[in-house]
């Protein structure tokens, strides 16, 4: 789970991903560090940290522990990543940054990500859902292929939504 705010732990970049790994067993040093190596690598962290991984996470950019929090899902070699809103606390760079990322990562993982950014739902997902709250229930109004659910919405509460009128 990635969260809207990054919430690295107060510990050492190093620390940081191999605590997940030592929760699931992996305990061989050559191990851990391969895994972190390519965590860190796979969210475009490991040229800029390699040389401080025993430095403080929490002295990373918001972007960078953005990423960083990214990386402490995938080194877990997850199926699925449920991400909640994963750029609203980040400057546009940064944003930018992780929403090419979240493009890549989409190739080997099933991504979903909860956003209230039409624009940022439209440039990166491939499938959409539009939930609506009523009465303080939640219903699944319309899923679909992303184009065609904004361009051409069959409910009309979608359509009001994504124009809009409603929300």
């Amino acid at each position: 789970m990635i969260f809207q705010k990054p919430n690295p732990f107060p510990l050492s970049v190093r620390r940081h991903l191999e605590l997940p790994l030592r929760e699931h067993g992996v305990r061989r040093r050559e191990v851990l560090e391969q895994k972190i190596e390519t965590a860190l690598r796979d969210v475009g962290l490991w040229d800029e940290v390699r040389d401080r991984l025993d430095s403080q996470a929490l002295a990373l950019s918001g972007g960078q522990q953005q990423r960083l929090c990214i990386a402490r899902a995938l080194v877990l070699e997850p199926s699925v990543l449920l991400m909640d809103e994963p750029c609203s606390a980040l400057d546009p760079i940064s944003s930018a940054v992780v929403e090419e990322l979240i493009g890549r990562l989409r190739g080997r993982y099933t991504v979903v990500i909860v956003t209230h950014n039409l624009a940022q739902a439209r440039r990166i997902a491939n499938y959409a859902a539009f939930f609506w709250m009523n009465e303080r229930v939640g219903r699944l109004i319309e899923f679909g292929r992303c184009q065609p659910l904004f361009d051409t919405p069959a409910h009309p509460l979608t359509a009001a939504y994504v124009s809009g009128l409603r929300g």
